[in-house]
């Protein structure tokens, strides 16, 4: 069992990103229903929250469903992270998350996300800030360190378990690669044996498939990892590394019938939370993804992302399905 404060995971957790536009509660439930141990809301700014702003009130939404769940801040201003922590708390989320990874120049040049990874005291400052002015555990999301000259990742591993947190998610880029070339675990590895670190250590880049979930695992000593975009269009992916971790067999691909029933309940809850209309919009990003590989959908494509009416996109989801059936697929 891995524990974060108070919070019991179990052993090996998978855990899922948290990803601007994509980690909003409808992709979280398709992944929760498909294994993921513990997910994070999308990124929300501090100053954005303390302004009311409503984009990043509507960040906020959790369901007892999806717990244990996180809410991931950013920011650069001590005041202004401990203020978000403190509206974050009214909402009863299990943990509140610092991102310190995010590459995006409009965050990073703002001082926040993989931006304080060039002042490791900031960072703490910023941690303690928030750990002093929530009751809930504090966990961290960060990367490797700026650039390659300035790998700073066992400092902060060290300074942050110091100052309070509960966990930490590494991320086996440095900034400056954004997300290009291959994720760098040795780092990573690395923290993990530091005998000084006594909080669980979740590992992320690259995971794309349960043979390498599990070579990851045995080589690297983690305590978990932690998926993003791996799982977009996939939730399946925690189902198949937990079955290939147990097992040592691979799932079946997913079927044209799994596929549409988890775009079903994804399209069915998107409209839940937002409304049909705007449901069905924030829906339209995904549909590419779920039938990545999927030959002649185009068309398909096309009337999905027109269509702006539940009951005609469920429709149409059938009569794929049966297309698909038909050509034994």
């Amino acid at each position: 069992m891995i524990k974060i404060g108070n919070i019991e995971l179990p052993d090996f957790p998978l855990l899922l990103a948290p990803m601007e536009d994509v980690s909003d509660p409808p992709f979280r439930r398709v992944c929760k229903e498909n294994g993921a141990d513990l997910m994070y809301s999308e990124f929300i700014s501090s100053e954005g929250l303390i302004r009311d702003a409503i984009k990043s009130k509507q960040k906020l939404d959790i369901f007892d469903y999806e717990r244990p769940v996180g809410i991931q801040i950013f920011g650069g201003d001590e005041e202004a992270m401990a203020s978000s922590a403190k509206i974050i708390e009214t909402v009863q989320p299990d943990l509140v998350d610092i991102n310190f990874g995010c590459p995006v120049k409009k965050v990073v040049s703002k001082g926040a996300g993989a931006g304080v990874l060039k002042d490791v005291d900031l960072m703490v400052r910023l941690t303690k800030a928030v750990v002093s002015s929530t009751h809930l555990p504090v966990t961290v999301k960060t990367r490797l360190g700026w650039d390659a000259d300035s790998i700073n990742i066992h400092e902060v591993a060290e300074r942050l378990q110091e100052v309070g947190i509960k966990a930490l998610s590494i991320h086996g880029r440095t900034r400056a690669q954004m997300y290009k070339g291959t994720a760098d675990w040795e780092p990573i590895a690395a923290v993990k044996k530091n005998p000084n670190i006594e909080i669980p250590i979740f590992g992320n880049g690259d995971i794309d498939s349960p043979q390498k979930a599990e070579i990851y695992k045995n080589k690297y000593g983690i305590d978990g990892i932690m998926i993003g975009r791996a799982a977009i269009g996939n939730p399946w992916i925690f189902k198949e590394i937990k079955h290939f971790l147990q097992t040592g067999e691979t799932l079946p691909e997913a079927s044209i019938e799994e596929r549409i029933d988890v775009i079903k309940k994804h399209v069915e809850f998107s409209c839940e939370w937002k409304g049909e209309r705007l449901g069905l919009l924030e829906m339209r990003k995904h549909y590419n993804n779920y039938f990545k590989g999927i030959p002649h959908f185009r068309p398909y494509k096309k009337t999905l992302v027109e269509l702006l009416d539940l009951s005609l996109i469920l429709e149409l989801l059938e009569e794929i399905k049966d297309f698909y059936k038909e050509e034994n697929f």
